[in-house]
């Protein structure tokens, strides 16, 4: 199958390009320079313009681009350009599959378990509303920018990504080496839940996604049981040999991350359903076998 995918640098387009060219299927990236591969095509979120060509003869589109939620301390700016990079990149990108004479048979477009905010002790799947904040309302806005794929008839589907345990990046590429360096802790009470899923179970979700004709709307990419934050550091200490004596107050988290420290000490607990009923297999639903997965 021919396959387009925007945001193809990042930790996890960058994995599913490896994983599905390994299978022989044909990859188009998408990129905002001036394209320099026979694999790369041009798109320009910002202008709302995508080649066309690029897109012509793909089987699915997977769309992932979007500006990193935990790079930068959240300034109006910089939650400017969070929000735009996602809307404006999906509207962009499903006008243009829409446009097409002949469209893919799946727009895959990235989303986040942010859409549900601090759920507490309260576990949610797919059926559950938006929640509070920036993050929630940014995901509302961000699929809703897919409207014209739905429209065209494209089946459409959200993918909303937990916490990917990756080494090389995301937030747990920045929890390895503190914990490593034997600094690992709680943060906060350590009482907030956290939805995590692998890195191998979220390249397999996708492609699971794009195989499965039934799943449309929302689908969880997350792992079936979230674990909370304390226990969390606790198995990464059981892995890595290391204590995990030194938890970070909720104080210093805010004075240090600023309005981003609600969205680490908060609590989502956020179940996969769709992925569950749709027959999907995880490989590594534990904690420890996702942190052991990640470092081998």
């Amino acid at each position: 199958m021919r396959i387009a995918i925007t945001g193809s640098t990042g930790l996890i387009g960058k994995a599913l390009v490896r994983s599905l060219r390994a299978d022989g299927h044909e990859v188009v990236r998408f990129v905002r320079r001036t394209p320099a591969a026979p694999d790369e095509a041009a798109w320009d979120p910002r202008r709302g313009h995508v080649d066309p060509a690029g897109l012509a003869g793909c089987g699915a589109v997977v769309h992932l681009a979007g500006a990193g939620v935990g790079e930068h301390r959240w300034t109006e700016a910089y939650k400017k350009e969070i929000r735009d990079s996602r809307v404006d990149g999906t509207d962009a990108m499903a006008r243009a599959v829409a446009a097409l004479d002949e469209p893919p048979a799946v727009f895959v477009s990235g989303s986040a378990i942010g859409y549900y905010g601090d759920t507490g002790d309260r576990a949610v799947d797919e059926d559950a509303p938006a929640g509070q904040g920036f993050l929630p309302q940014v995901c509302v806005e961000w699929e809703a920018a897919a409207a014209p794929a739905q429209d065209a008839g494209v089946r459409t589907v959200f993918a909303r990504t937990g916490l990917v345990v990756a080494a090389e990046g995301g937030a747990w590429g920045k929890l390895f080496p503190i914990f490593r360096a034997g600094m690992g802790g709680r943060l906060g009470n350590g009482r907030q839940y956290w939805s995590f899923i692998s890195m191998h179970d979220e390249i397999a979700a996708l492609r699971h996604i794009i195989d499965t004709p039934q799943l449309s709307g929302p689908v969880n990419l997350t792992a079936p049981e979230p674990l909370t934050n304390r226990e969390v550091t606790a198995a990464m200490g059981r892995v890595l040999h290391r204590p995990t004596l030194f938890p970070v107050p909720a104080p210093v988290m805010r004075a240090v991350l600023g309005e981003f420290a609600q969205d680490v000490v908060g609590s989502q607990r956020v179940r996969p359903a769709r992925l569950l009923e749709s027959g999907f297999v995880f490989r590594y639903p534990g904690i420890d076998q996702a942190i052991r997965a990640a470092l081998g």
